[in-house]
């Protein structure tokens, strides 16, 4: 902790303590005391720690070849592009590596699209996207944040966005206009809390998005990939979005591996040199890319999080009005709100540190709850167990 507070930058306030070893939905700290991670590195991890098909197949790469840049082809691209266009059910896949990044190619590709197919004037598109949003820390992301301490003292911001109530649809029939070329939102915002919008809001806006030739971008890279259930969280309200941006989980918890997915008259308009990135499709990235994708597609991991998911918010439910305000729960995700006069968000991942479970927390009284999707029903006991005893 000392040399990393003195050589690292302090972009993030962790708790205090130093992770070695992975294994599942357990690991342990340099002192070999074990702790369940219920983060999962943002859903980053929904396979647990160290899961050895990921491991196995990331290994067996390492040994032909991890880096090409797409000045060539490689040899694995291809199937990884094929299993994620089918998983999503679109016609073709534009590869990158960070979540952020997948935003970003995302909101050039809406552009673009507004420009070539939809006839915006050139310099006019806007898209619009939801308060309370988190997309990442980009430049061009915080323009549209309204954290302030993502987005204060960044700007000058970047144009072209309008910023509408989330979950209000009527609020967004008014802010699309002739010049508006997508509708950018979480199904579920994570960072804001794991806040779930109000039911049919997804439907909405895809009839919205359909009478005004707008593209529906839905940012999954939290939400997506067995995390509520489902494959995708828009799968609830049977919604598919003209582009998914897909991260985290895509890479295993082994490699930054993202993506967005589209169908041809929307990615078309990508052409050779208009976009791009050196590590983008690598190899590596696209031999645990291709497995993530394999492994979902047999649907265990969803219905682990429906399953398991259900049994959560059971446990969590008598908690509410004893030291929980509300409760927000899709699949293996939840949202805690703690009652005024309770610990903040921090003082209860602390004491939740004290009794061997990791959690993080945000906006000052909420905790989030995202276990690795191998974590069994004992497990979740032990979970709400503690949490219980911390409120107390």
């Amino acid at each position: 902790m000392t040399l990393t507070e003195r050589y690292a930058a302090h972009n993030y306030h962790p708790l205090p303590v130093v992770l070695s070893h992975g294994e599942g939905a357990w690991v342990t700290d340099v002192e070999g005391r074990r702790y369940l991670d219920c983060l999962a590195g943002y859903s980053a991890l929904n396979f647990g720690h160290g899961h050895p098909r990921l491991l196995a197949r990331a290994h067996a790469q390492l040994d032909r070849l991890t880096l090409t840049s797409r000045a060539f082809y490689n040899d694995l691209l291809g199937p990884f592009a094929q299993g994620l266009a089918e998983l999503t059910g679109k016609e073709v896949v534009l590869p990158m590596n960070t979540g952020a990044e997948a935003v970003e190619t995302a909101v050039k590709v809406a552009r673009k699209w507004g420009y070539v197919v939809k006839g915006v004037p050139e310099g006019a598109a806007n898209i619009v996207v939801m308060e309370g949003n988190f997309h990442g820390r980009t430049t061009t992301i915080v323009s549209f944040s309204d954290d302030k301490v993502a987005r204060d003292e960044y700007g000058p911001f970047t144009p072209g966005f309008r910023s509408v109530t989330y979950g209000d649809a009527q609020a967004l029939r008014e802010a699309v206009d002739d010049s508006t070329v997508a509708v950018l939102l979480e199904p579920i915002q994570g960072e804001g809390g794991v806040v779930i919008p109000p039911e049919g809001y997804l439907r909405e806006v895809r009839e919205i998005c359909d009478a005004t030739g707008t593209l529906m971008v839905a940012d999954e890279i939290q939400s997506g990939l067995a995390r509520t259930g489902r494959t995708f969280a828009c799968e609830h309200e049977d919604v598919v979005p003209d582009i998914y941006v897909l991260g985290k989980a895509l890479g295993g918890g082994l490699y930054p591996v993202s993506a967005i997915a589209a169908n041809h008259d929307v990615l078309d308009v990508i052409k050779p040199g208009t976009h791009g990135s050196t590590f983008g499709g690598n190899p590596l990235a696209a031999a645990i890319g291709h497995e993530v994708v394999t492994m979902l597609a047999e649907g265990e991991f969803q219905q682990r999080a429906a399953t398991l998911g259900g049994v959560l918010e059971e446990r969590l439910r008598p908690l509410v009005g004893r030291g929980l305000a509300a409760i927000r729960v899709r699949g293996l995700w939840a949202g805690l709100d703690i009652e005024p006069g309770g610990p903040s968000g921090r003082g209860l991942s602390e004491r939740l540190l004290d009794r061997g479970v990791l959690v993080k927390d945000t906006h000052g009284s909420t905790i989030r709850i995202a276990p690795p999707l191998v974590v069994t029903e004992d497990e979740i006991g032990v979970l709400v167990d503690a949490v219980a005893d911390s409120l107390a």
